[in-house]
């Protein structure tokens, strides 16, 4: 049933998930990306129907840089909605949209029965680290975004913090001021950018209480990249504008080697090791829940969150032919706009 945004009514919400009774320490959620061919979408669904079995609190689904993913986001987000018993958060980015085209996408999400949506400023396509430029009839920043969605229906928001501040913030005061802003719109939580010292997410939970109590009682929810790859995660950071400790990069220099190509399986061993000692951290400093990124694989998470203690360890992943099995036809596609 909808109402005239076409909002669906009915659904849980983040907040609701993260205090729902649970058998394991803290919740959980995963985060996925719009695959770009056939390939990739198989290997998706891989990876959902292996995170389905182990009761994810949430799932998100990122948005392409300038929306250079749009259709695909919807589609893939609604399919997890209508034929997984996963609850989906779609991103929703304001670089390069107009107002009409951003109303347009959340009653493309509504149409699909999500109401879950995680607000983003987005970064400049091409240059993530490049100069920002407002759409001429968009939104300058993220709060707005929320007010826009928050008008639309009763959706449920989250925003983005960064626990290392964010690059375009000339300090950490000022990007207090951004996140605390975004919660005040109507923003019920918040997901970090990846980090790698758990001390910069601590203090941003500081930060926030200390800056507007309210709001400091929302869930900021660190998100963890397990590493499994030295020039991946390096690229990420890049990317992102975030860091990598020094110590963090010289054990994982050193588990790579010198040769021509990296010792894959030491670097891996490392990034298991450094996400479940995080995790472990996180979970005694009681963070609401733990994000994972995962690159739309299964295993790497799979293994933290058995070290964790939030899933049952999993020896053996579905084969092809069971678990990459995607969403049920349907007579035409999903409509985007």
């Amino acid at each position: 049933m909808t109402d005239a945004v076409g909002h669906a009514s009915g659904t849980p919400s983040v907040v609701d998930r993260l205090a729902a009774p649970r058998e394991s320490r803290i919740p959980f959620s995963v985060e996925f990306s719009p695959p770009r061919d056939a390939e990739a979408e198989a290997r998706l669904w891989r990876a959902v129907r292996t995170f389905e079995q182990m009761r994810p609190a949430f799932v998100s689904m990122t948005y392409g840089a300038g929306g250079s993913t749009r259709d695909r986001t919807v589609r893939v987000t609604g399919d997890l909605a209508e034929t997984t018993t996963l609850l989906p958060v779609a991103h929703l980015t304001a670089v390069s949209h107009s107002i009409a085209e951003l109303r347009s996408m959340v009653g493309a999400y509504a149409d699909r029965g999500i109401s879950n949506i995680l607000v983003l400023r987005g970064d400049p396509p091409g240059d993530p680290l490049g100069p920002w430029e407002k759409h001429p009839d968009g939104v300058e920043y993220a709060e707005e975004l929320v007010r826009l969605v928050c008008g639309l229906g009763d959706f449920h928001v989250g925003v983005a913090s960064f626990p290392e501040g964010h690059h375009r913030a000339p300090d950490l005061e000022t990007d207090t001021k951004h996140l605390v802003a975004k919660l005040r719109a109507g923003a019920e939580y918040s997901i970090t950018q990846m980090f790698f010292d758990v001390e910069d997410y601590l203090r941003l939970r500081d930060r926030v209480e200390a800056y507007d109590e309210e709001q400091g009682r929302k869930p900021i929810i660190p998100e963890i990249m397990p590493i499994t790859s030295l020039r991946s995660v390096k690229r990420a950071v890049e990317l992102s504008g975030s860091r990598l400790p020094s110590a963090v990069e010289k054990r994982l220099e050193h588990a790579a080697g010198s040769g021509p190509e990296e010792n894959r399986a030491a670097v891996r061993a490392i990034g298991i090791d450094l996400a479940t000692s995080m995790g472990e951290r996180l979970i005694a400093e009681g963070a609401p829940a733990l994000h994972f990124i995962t690159l739309n694989f299964a295993r790497a998470t799979s293994e933290v969150l058995a070290n964790l203690g939030l899933a049952a360890p999993r020896p053996e992943f579905a084969s092809d032919a069971q678990a990459s099995v995607l969403p049920r036809e349907r007579a035409a596609p999903a409509a985007a706009s």
